[in-house]
Order: C-alpha cells, then structure tokens, then sequence
C-alpha cells in the first residue's frame, strides 16, 4: 500500500473516527507540533527518550480522538522529576538565563510550544502537566548534555552590558 492516499490534496486531513478537518485548524498544529517534537527527541538515541517518545505518540492520538487512555502520565511525570533530580545534583545552580546551544535546546523550545498550544486547546490537565515537566526535563538534558561535552554555559547580558557586534 502507497504511503500517499490523496485524502489530503484539498487540505483537509482525517482524525479518529473519519472526522475531517482543515489542515489550517489551530488543532491540527497542536498534533503537527507534537510531531515535530517527537523528531527532535529522535535525534537521541536514548532508552527513557524513546519511552517519552511513544508517550508522546499515545497522547498525540488520544488528543486526536483515539480511544486510549492517559494512566501512565502520573507515574511518568514522576519518573522525569527523578531523573531531573539526579541531573541537576552534578549541575551547577543557575543564577542568571542561559543562552540555549544544542540540539536538545531545539526539542524543548518546541516542547514548550506544543505546551502552549494543549493550554490553548484546553487538553486534559494531565497532558499540560506531563509537557511542563518534560520541558523542564529537556531543559536539564540540555545542560547536562552541554556539561558532558564540555560546552560551557553562556550568561544572557542585557543590552546595556554587551558588547557591541
């Protein structure tokens, strides 16, 4: 069977069921977001990152209106506090905004879109939570990436203490 099934020549796309909606629908960008995040994270090749990738696929299609059910959030966002936790013990404390440098940067600035986006769209609490705690995850990750590749971390100055370009 083709990948290409020319449902979706007239901009329209398929949820769940057969419900078809404009591919310019802001609900369409929350999935199209959830997607993009999902590519980010492949970039790594971790066990616990492909554990939230498959996360995040189950709450993509429950968003999308597939039966599922949400129970893992609970226990996952437990999980990415603890690994937060152990990062951050080997990190030093922030005192000042950092200038993001990374891939894993990248993945959780769109982790906070598709955050802002599942607020707009008012999903399930538990799915704001579980992309609240997963940016602050990313967030870490970064760090401790950076750390682990000797990058060092680079102080954001206000506009009055740069130097001139």
């Amino acid at each position: 069977m083709p990948i290409y099934t020319r449902t979706g020549d007239t901009g329209a796309t398929s949820f769940f069921g057969g419900k078809r909606i404009s591919k310019s629908d802001p609900q369409v960008d929350l999935y199209g977001s959830i997607d993009e995040l999902n590519s980010w994270l492949g970039l790594f090749n971790d066990k616990r990152i492909t554990i939230i990738q498959n996360d995040l696929f189950s709450i993509g299609s429950v968003l999308a209106g597939a039966k599922g059910n949400l129970d893992f959030i609970d226990s996952r966002v437990g999980e990415m506090e603890q690994w937060i936790d152990t990062m951050d013990k080997t990190l030093h404390p922030l005192t000042n905004f950092i200038l993001p440098k990374g891939h894993m940067h990248i993945a959780r600035s769109v982790c906070r879109r598709v955050e802002r986006l599942a607020v707009q769209h008012r999903a399930n609490p538990a799915v704001i939570k579980y992309l609240n705690r997963l940016s602050d995850l990313l967030f870490t990750l970064a760090r401790s990436i950076n750390k682990k590749r000797k990058v060092a971390e680079q102080i954001w100055t206000s506009k009055e203490s740069r130097n001139t370009v």
